[in-house]
């Protein structure tokens, strides 16, 4: 039994395939048709290169140019774009709307002050609330140059220079109603009674303040006799004792007489006479005065210096 032959190997290339398959000899075939066959097969295996590969012949790749280069790029930074849009897209948004808000708001802000400082809103109309012994017409002349300034530009130095000239005036406040209303709430003094003296009959309120001065005793105001003048505290201590008085005891006061802070009394028309004492507890007191003038009408003298127990007199 004869060994097989072995397998011949496979070849590196395909030129090298085709130069394997000549040198197989087929029977009947003479030795120098296999010498030509030979010299064909190298004469079509092509020549190797250079650089040691393989002769076979192949279309080599073109050169990248420099155009192809940069559109490539600009593709590539496009897509790039696309994506960061897309994926921005939401807070995109969201700044557009807070953008959009805060140019409105500013807008709107600075619209209307522009509008408050021109003559769109200048005053036209003065209105004073709140008087009662005062006449409104004469403070509304008072301020008459205010009319015409934007209510925005109102000189409020102004407006109290002239009111000055009101010595009844305990305070004031200006409102701003646009477009053309500029109203002036005042709250007068209270006045407690008058001092008499060489000039006449000075009323004055709780503070002191000389408010009017009169040759005759103005009705309705007692007298009000105190040591040390308007700047003393016996004079305090008194015009914080008539303005906690009832409003009918008020109306019936004729005098108020204070040496010191502690001993003020005071005389009706009736010719009662109230010891009052200090100021403290002058509701109290009052209260206690009022019960005491309806159980004793015939009273000469009331002393609510201790408000717990009245002493009839």
């Amino acid at each position: 039994m004869r060994r097989p032959a072995p397998l011949p190997s496979a070849p590196e290339n395909p030129a090298e395939k085709g130069v394997a398959s000549e040198r197989r000899v087929r029977p009947g075939r003479r030795s120098d048709d296999l010498v030509g066959a030979r010299a064909e097969s190298d004469e079509s295996v092509p020549e190797p290169r250079a650089d040691g590969a393989a002769g076979a012949v192949a279309d080599e790749p073109e050169p990248t140019s420099t155009r192809d280069v940069w559109r490539a790029a600009r593709a590539r930074r496009k897509a790039l774009r696309s994506e960061i849009r897309r994926f921005t897209q939401r807070s995109r948004r969201r700044r557009i709307i807070w953008l959009s808000s805060i140019g409105a708001v500013v807008l709107l802000i600075g619209g209307s002050v522009a509008a408050a400082y021109s003559p769109l809103f200048a005053v036209e109309k003065i209105t004073v609330v709140g008087a009662a012994s005062l006449d409104p017409a004469a403070i509304e002349a008072a301020l008459g140059d205010q009319v015409g300034t934007p209510l925005a530009l109102v000189d409020t130095s102004e407006v109290k220079a002239a009111l000055l000239a009101f010595p009844l005036i305990e305070t004031y406040a200006l409102e701003a109603r646009p477009p053309h209303d500029l109203t002036v709430r005042i709250v007068e003094r209270t006045p407690v009674g008058v001092i008499r003296s060489t000039a006449g009959y000075t009323l004055v309120d709780a503070a002191g303040v000389a408010l009017s001065t009169t040759s005759d005793q103005p009705a309705g105001q007692p007298v009000i006799d105190v040591d040390g003048g308007v700047e003393s505290r016996a004079f305090q201590s008194a015009g914080l004792v008539v303005r906690a008085l009832p409003a009918d005891v008020r109306a019936a006061l004729t005098g108020v007489r204070a040496t010191t802070a502690d001993d003020v009394t005071l005389t009706l028309d009736s010719g009662l006479v109230v010891v009052w004492g200090s100021a403290e507890e002058s509701a109290l007191k009052a209260l206690t005065l009022s019960v005491t003038m309806a159980k004793n009408p015939d009273a000469a003298s009331i002393d609510v210096t201790s408000p717990e127990v009245a002493v009839v007199g």
